[in-house]
């Protein structure tokens, strides 16, 4: 089976609104609507810059945003309570450990929409898949007592890691896993990282938007330096 083949998003044009029966759909940032979830998508997707999350009621969309929220390691802002908890080192950070437990974990957020989490059973099964084939990767957080508490998982988009969501369920716990990825990733050579849409704490830690233009070009340009940050 081969993969669906995403338009390029450099030269794609992007709908204003989609409509399935009844329900009209801003589109702007969709590239696609209804391909398959599968590993072989979500690798050629990936790294064209594009992503997919479920919306009720929708065939799967993949997006591209318009504004894209990354984080440029050299404006990271870590405010004093937040150096202040990491200095505590009350929390045990790995990598790869336990990443169907992470995304299991993720899944259970709760959306800021009030919808229900677009973490499906799907989502769960296809991206525990990638990481088996080595392109998604988590940060697990764990106390003192050895309990998962926090985390992340996400994606290497060709030496660019492509945040998909974070959990905790001790203080700071999630936000500390970022911290020490990016000083994992920072030890590879990497310079920023991808978190797709911006969210009050990403904005505190200093996340900017750019253009998708832009985007694609920085994503691109750091593909070509064949980093491995895993």
């Amino acid at each position: 089976m081969s993969a669906f083949e995403f338009p390029d998003p450099v030269s794609h044009h992007f709908a204003e609104w989609a409509r399935f029966g009844d329900y009209y759909y801003a589109a702007r940032d969709i590239v696609s609507f209804g391909a398959p979830l599968t590993v072989r998508n979500l690798r050629e997707a990936y790294l064209k810059g594009i992503f997919p999350w479920h919306i009720d009621r929708l065939p799967l969309p993949w997006f591209c945003p318009e504004q894209r929220a990354i984080i440029e390691f050299s404006q990271l802002n870590v405010p004093r309570s937040l150096a202040k908890e990491r200095r505590k080192e009350q929390f045990t950070f790995t990598i790869n450990r336990d990443f169907e437990a992470v995304i299991r974990a993720c899944s259970s957020v709760s959306r800021s929409d009030g919808h229900g989490t677009w973490i499906t059973r799907d989502f769960i099964r296809v991206y525990s898949e990638l990481h088996r084939e080595g392109m998604a990767h988590s940060v697990e957080a764990r106390d003192q007592n050895g309990k998962l508490v926090g985390g992340l998982y996400g994606i290497d988009a060709g030496g660019v890691f492509c945040g998909e969501s974070m959990f905790h369920h001790a203080s700071n716990a999630s936000k500390l896993s970022l911290l020490f990825l990016i000083d994992q990733l920072q030890e590879r050579g990497s310079t920023w990282l991808d978190i797709e849409v911006m969210t009050p704490h990403m904005k505190a830690l200093g996340a900017i938007e750019i253009s998708r233009a832009d985007f694609l070009d920085k994503l691109r340009s750091t593909q070509e330096l064949g980093l491995e940050i895993f």
